[in-house]
C-alpha cells in the first residue's frame, strides 16, 4: 500500500489514477461542514486543510478493510457542497493490484496504518509552489469546489503553509519524491 502525500495542487490524484492501481480517495473522509467544532481559519471560513475536519480513524479502517478482506465501505463527499452524500462500497480487482491511498492529510495515517501491522510506503509528492497554487485554483474553479474570492484567499494561505506541511510530512516519515520519481516508483508497480 502507498500513501501519497503532498499539498493541494501538486498532482496526487493524477498520479494515483494514471497508475493503473486501485486509488482510495482520502477526500471523501471529510467531515461535513456543519459537524461540530470545526476548525476556523482566518476570516471564519472553516480550515479545511486542518486535520480536525477530516475523519482519520474512519480512512484508516477502510485501508485496513480492504487490505484483510477486500472490501470496504466508504464515504461519498461533495466538497462543492461540504457533505457526505452517501455512500459506496470498494472491492480490491483480484491479486495484483496496490491501494494507493490519496490526499492532503495522507501524512495523517502512516502511523494509524502502521499500527494496524499495514505495510505502507509513505510518498510526499514534491512539487513548485506557484505551479500547485496554479494547478489547484484551475481545478478548484472548474469544479465549482469554492466561491471564487474563497479559492483564492485559501490558495494564499496554503501556498505560505506548505513548507510546513512538508516539514510534518518528513519528520512522520515520508520520502519526499519529485513528480517524476513518484510517477516511475508508481509505474513499476504494472512491471
Amino acid at each position: 500500500m502507498f500513501l501519497l502525500a503532498g499539498p493541494s495542487g501538486s498532482g496526487k490524484s493524477r498520479l494515483a489514477h494514471r497508475s493503473g492501481q486501485f486509488v482510495l480517495e482520502l477526500d471523501d473522509f471529510y467531515l461535513a461542514e456543519d459537524a461540530p467544532d470545526m476548525p476556523r481559519a482566518p476570516g471564519g471560513f472553516i480550515d479545511w486543510d486542518d486535520p480536525l475536519t477530516w475523519d482519520s480513524a474512519a480512512a484508516a479502517d477502510a485501508l485496513a478493510a480492504l487490505t484483510s478482506t477486500g472490501t470496504a465501505t466508504v464515504p461519498a463527499y461533495d466538497i462543492s457542497t461540504s457533505r457526505v452524500i452517501g455512500t459506496r462500497q470498494l472491492d480490491l480487482p483480484p491479486c495484483g493490484t496496490a491501494i494507493i491511498a490519496e490526499g492532503v492529510f495522507a501524512t495523517e495515517l502512516l502511523h494509524p496504518c502502521l499500527a494496524r501491522g499495514l505495510d505502507v510506503t509513505p510518498i510526499w509528492v514534491e512539487r513548485n509552489r506557484i505551479g500547485n497554487w496554479l494547478r489547484r485554483f484551475r481545478r478548484d474553479v472548474a469544479q465549482h469546489r469554492k466561491p471564487i474570492p474563497m479559492l483564492i484567499r485559501r490558495g494564499f494561505q496554503l501556498a505560505a503553509r506548505e513548507p510546513n506541511f512538508r516539514a510534518v510530512a518528513l519528520t512522520r516519515g515520508f520520502i519526499p519524491l519529485s513528480y517524476a520519481a513518484t510517477e516511475k516508483v508508481l509505474g513499476r508497480l504494472n512491471s
